[in-house]
């Protein structure tokens, strides 16, 4: 085991020079570092109404009539700077100057308020400063219903909306832990390719190792850097206020999967024996599997969005599956890997 040790070290520093694999790993790094500030800027598309609620955004607002209306303060529990004004006029000027974002009109009022916005002709600031000013308008609305006597009922559900939950765990999470396991597979086949277009069999025919053994250290090294950057992935994320539940589920299933997509390219490569054709075959293969894996109960991407996600209704038996589609692979490589080179010879 030490001469196969000593393979997987040679390989891990030979990745370390590679800039295109190392610009790949920090783009992930980026990716995951700010992976709530990249949340804000994506639900902005997939859930508008997920800005007003989370989005630190400032916004000023002139006020016009009522400044000590109840409004006000929900406003500027809001964190939105609130300026009153003493005419339409002044707020107006200050509107046309840029010192404030909006006109709010309260109007002094014991019935019914009549309440008028003015917004900027811009439509992205226009339903910027609308998503702002929804929920402090919602609750002067409930505010005014309880004191005429009108008692809603409704429940205040805690935590993210369920569109942010499921953006983040059925998207960021698994883009970002699936992200070094395809990495993975690219770099197998450029290290197995290289040794058929160098001609450097010969060199390691001489290893104190079986050929197998030597391709399999190849496929150990670039499964370890992906395992590595997973946890790395997941700590930033944790950092960043993204809780992953059965974080030993996830990272393991991560790398099993890895540890598949590493084996099924060193195949691959060992077949065509060129880095062209192996990176098309590979790049078709694995947009065709993660879709046909959706196809399955167990989907690798479902099961780690669920695992994420904590549920309890999946665990050990359902990663388990991966580990006996690991080892047929695993069976089924060292039964052909120096078959497939003798062919080359």
């Amino acid at each position: 085991m030490g001469a196969f040790h000593a393979m997987v070290k040679k390989e891990l520093r030979s990745i370390t020079r590679e800039k295109t694999i190392m610009i790949a790993i920090v783009i992930q790094l980026v990716i995951a570092s700010f992976s709530s500030v990249i949340l804000v800027g994506l639900m902005s598309f997939y859930d508008p109404d997920f800005i007003g609620s989370y989005a630190r955004v400032k916004i000023k607002v002139g006020v016009i009539g009522d400044s000590d209306n109840p409004l006000v303060g929900f406003l500027e529990e809001r964190s939105i700077t609130v300026t009153a004004f003493p005419s339409s006029l002044a707020a107006e000027s200050a509107f046309s100057a840029g010192a404030i974002d909006a006109i709010l009109l309260i109007p002094q009022s014991s019935g019914v308020v009549d309440a008028k916005l003015f917004l900027p002709q811009s439509e992205t600031r226009s339903t910027m400063i609308l998503m702002m000013l929804k929920e402090p308008m919602e609750r002067y609305e409930n505010y005014l219903r309880e004191k005429h006597g009108l008692h809603v009922r409704y429940v205040d559900l805690k935590g993210m909306p369920s569109t942010t939950y499921e953006f983040r765990y059925s998207i960021i999470i698994p883009i970002l832990m699936f992200l070094p396991a395809f990495v993975t597979g690219s770099m197998v086949i450029d290290s197995i390719s290289e040794e058929f277009e160098n001609h450097t069999l010969e060199t390691l025919w001489s290893a104190p190792l079986s050929l197998s053994m030597v391709f399999a250290a190849k496929i150990a090294a670039a499964s370890v850097l992906a395992v590595v950057q997973c946890t790395l992935w997941s700590m930033l994320l944790r950092f960043n206020g993204t809780y992953i539940g059965n974080l030993a589920l996830v990272l393991l299933l991560c790398a099993l999967v890895a540890g598949v997509i590493a084996v099924g390219s060193a195949l691959i490569s060992l077949y065509f024996k060129d880095r062209e054709r192996s990176q098309f075959v590979y790049s078709l293969s694995i947009p065709i599997s993660v879709g046909a894996s959706h196809l399955l109960d167990l989907s690798p991407l479902a099961l780690l969005t669920r695992l994420a996600g904590g549920d309890r209704y999946r665990g050990t038996a359902d990663v388990g599956v991966y580990v006996v589609l690991l080892l047929a692979l695993l069976i089924l490589f060292f039964s052909v890997a120096e078959k497939l080179v003798a062919v080359e010879g």
